[in-house]
Formats: C-alpha cells, sequence, structure tokens
C-alpha cells in the first residue's frame, strides 16, 4: 500500500495523506480522521525511511555512550539519566536512540547513528568527536564530559560533592581512609584524571588537606564501576593493616558493593567502618544500613541535556555550560571513628 492508494480511498490529495501524518495542522481534523481511518483499513503505515529523507529530520535524539552497552547497562546512574531524557523526547514527540563506542571508538559510531543530535556522555578525552559533529553540522551537548569551547554542556558541582563526603569523614574523626574509585581508562597515563572523575579527586585531595594530609596518606583502588568490582576492592582493603576506618566510593554502586562485603566480612558498619557514595542512587535507601552519599540531579540532567539539545536542533541560541549543585545526605552508613 502507498499514499496514493489511502489518497484515492479516501478522496482526497496525496498531500493531505502527508500532511495527516506528518503535519496535521494543516488539514481539518475530520479529514485527518478519515485518512486515518482508510490508512487502518487498507493497511498502511508511512516508510520511516522516505519519511526521513522527506523531512530532513529523523525525529530522534542519540546518546553517544562511552562504554559498551552491557557495561552501562550494569550501572544504574544510566537508569536514572534516561529517565530524565525520556521525559523530554515524550514531551517533544521524539524517540531516543543509544549509540555505544564502535570497534571501542565513540568517533567511529557517529556516522551510523541516524538521529538529529546527540548528548554525548562522558567524553573525557576529545580524540576528534567534537570536530566531527562540528564538521557534519550535528548539533550535540556533552554530559559528564570536559567542557569544550562553543560546546553546550551540562555537569554537576563534582569537586563540591567529593569534597563534602571527605569532609564529613574527617568530622567524624576518621584518618586511615580509603578512596574506592571507579577506573579511569588506559588514558591515565597519557593525560591524568579528566572529567567528573579529576573534579572529584580534587575535591577529595582539598578535604584531606584542611586536615594535613595528602592523596598518599589514603589508600587508592580504581576498579570498573560495578557492584562486583565494589564488593572485591572492599573485600581486599580489609586484608590491610591497618584497615581502612572509612570508605569513600566515588560512585554508589561500588559503595553498596562494599557494604555487601562488609556484611558477609560480619564488619560492623558503621562501627567499625564507616562508607560513603556518589550519586544518592534509589537503592542508597534500601540497602541497611541506608547510604551516605552525594546527591546529585541525575535524572534533572537528562532533562537540562535533552532540553539544550532540542534547542541546538531547533537552530536556538546556544546555550552555556551548566552546573548542578550537589549535597551531602547524611544517613546511617557513616559515624564516629570507634
Amino acid at each position: 500500500m502507498t499514499s496514493k492508494d489511502v489518497a484515492a480511498a479516501a478522496g482526497v490529495s496525496r498531500s493531505a495523506v502527508s500532511f495527516a501524518f506528518n503535519d496535521p495542522t494543516k488539514i481539518s481534523d475530520a479529514t485527518r480522521r478519515r485518512i486515518l481511518e482508510v490508512a487502518g483499513e487498507l493497511g498502511y503505515t508511512p516508510n520511516p525511511v522516505a519519511r526521513m529523507l522527506q523531512q530532513g529530520r529523523t525525529r530522534s535524539l542519540g546518546v553517544l555512550l562511552p562504554q559498551d552497552l552491557p557495561q552501562v547497562m550494569e550501572n544504574p546512574y544510566y537508569a536514572q539519566f534516561l529517565v530524565g531524557l525520556g521525559q523530554v523526547c515524550h514531551r517533544e514527540g521524539l524517540t531516543l536512540l543509544l549509540t555505544p563506542p564502535l570497534r571501542n571508538s565513540m568517533l567511529k559510531a557517529i556516522p551510523y547513528a541516524a538521529v538529529d543530535g546527540f548528548v554525548v556522555c562522558g567524553l573525557e578525552t576529545d580524540r576528534g568527536e567534537v570536530a566531527e559533529l562540528t564538521r557534519r553540522g550535528i548539533p550535540f551537548v556533552l554530559v559528564d564530559s570536559d567542557p569544550q569551547e562553543g560546546a553546550p554542556s551540562v555537569d554537576v558541582d563534582d569537586h563540591a560533592g567529593a569534597y563534602e563526603a571527605v569532609r564529613h569523614l574527617l568530622d567524624l574523626g576518621h584518618r586511615h581512609i580509603a578512596v574506592l574509585s571507579f577506573d579511569p581508562g588506559p588514558d591515565k597515563a597519557v593525560y591524568g584524571y579528566r572529567g567528573p572523575l579529576a573534579r572529584r579527586m580534587s575535591g577529595v585531595a582539598e578535604a584531606l588537606a584542611t586536615v594535613g594530609l595528602a592523596f598518599d596518606d589514603v589508600r587508592l583502588v580504581e576498579v570498573p564501576c560495578t557492584r562486583l568490582d565494589g564488593y572485591r576492592a572492599a573485600r581486599d582493603l580489609m586484608l590491610l593493616d591497618p584497615a581502612p576506618t572509612a570508605i569513600v566510593a566515588l560512585s554508589d554502586i561500588l559503595a553498596i558493593g562494599a557494604l555487601d562485603a562488609l556484611r558477609d566480612l560480619d564488619v560492623d558498619v558503621p562501627g567499625e567502618v564507616s562508607v560513603t557514595g556518589f550519586d544518592d542512587q534509589p537503592e542508597a535507601v534500601w540497602v541497611r544500613p541506608r547510604l551516605t552519599t552525594v546527591r546529585q540531579p541525575i535524572q534533572a540532567k537528562g532533562r537540562v541535556a535533552g532540553d539544550f539539545l532540542v534547542s541546538a536542533i531547533r537552530g536556538e541560541t546556544q546555550h552555556p555550560h551548566q552546573t548542578l549543585h550537589t549535597a551531602l545526605i547524611v544517613r546511617e552508613s557513616t559515624g564516629p571513628i570507634a
């Protein structure tokens, strides 16, 4: 079935059929209802590829991801972020396309995604992605990335959040502290810490300096950002002599894995070891003891990024860099040193 068949059966022009599916404001409600009824009877649906070619738009937003889909889906952070971004898509009548790296390259994935614009996540080291998107004329917004001149971006105040978490533990008397970080990747040897991780590490260092400590005075562990790796890291930390009295995890999923390990080891939390996280995922209040953590507005970050991208696609004035606030949420997983 084609639009010509629908037009003949409904007694309208092919343009009217096109308007019924693509721009209903140009025909009356009665005409649109008649066209859609006839189309349903004939089993006609518009060809999505033809529609994209005709309109020059896909009506789809892309999310350019820094990791493969299995790794991304294992981290509940992205579920919250996509809720916020999805709310924008629902409001605007858009679809959402997740675009993981192609052969370990975000840059190589760009040409294969038929989208009107990209939310680029975790671009800590630009290997040409920004230049490629600019060359192709694809609107984009950076999230959890190092800011790029002339590119709209959305982040949270990672530095302040990490500072408050460590300062909280120091105020409770803790000095034997372990920092449980997500893996910075192979680029660390060349570029050092980048993006949100760099900002969180600087917050940790600033807080330690307030009591005369440095990074050399704490135990730093870098692992993949999974619950299982948080479990393994905390289990190994408790074998040290002396063992830490506090664990600062730079994501909730690592912190929750650490709580699992401490429970299996019969280590009292917070009586023997205090634990903090970063994100304030819903599970932070489900675990026992409830997790002290840094709340970042993850859903709001997704919504702001989506709004910025829709604005850029429409050719409206580009937004500047937007930094959202964090807050330390104190719960039962932290307490004074024994």
